[in-house]
């Protein structure tokens, strides 16, 4: 494994343990106004995030990768749907810092662990030589 793969892995492991904590402290926050469908969301939130840290560090490979891109976009849609006046909520709910960066996070995550599937898909793609391509 090259020191750039490792670069990756460990870059994706640390936002992605970043929105995980920010996502606990928002449901600690919550948990103590008395609001708890949406603190226990967030606390499960940031307890599958900090979870992914896992099979980024380990290189458990693609269907790991691919699982907490979909995941974490689903929270980004979530977080997007629930900021505009929607039929779900039947108000906009408020932006704060917290929630920003963890979105910030989150988007640095997609886009590392796109970048790690990218690397091993063209690493694992069959190498053509030069004699095969002119038979």
């Amino acid at each position: 494994m090259s020191r750039t793969s490792c670069y990756y892995f460990y870059s994706a492991a640390t936002v992605i343990a970043i929105a995980g904590v920010l996502h606990l402290v928002m449901a600690s926050n919550v948990l103590s106004r008395g609001t708890n469908n949406t603190g226990i969301f967030f606390l499960a939130c940031g307890i599958v995030q900090l979870f992914l840290v896992i099979p980024m560090i380990r290189r458990w490979g693609r269907p790991w990768y691919v699982a907490g891109i979909v995941g974490t976009i689903a929270l980004i849609v979530l977080y997007g749907m629930t900021r505009i006046h929607n039929p779900i909520t039947s108000r906009a709910l408020s932006i704060n810092y917290i929630g920003i960066g963890t979105e910030v996070f989150q988007i640095a995550f997609i886009i590392i662990a796109a970048i790690i599937i990218a690397r091993e898909t063209r690493r694992e793609a069959p190498q053509v030589s030069q004699k095969e391509v002119t038979r």
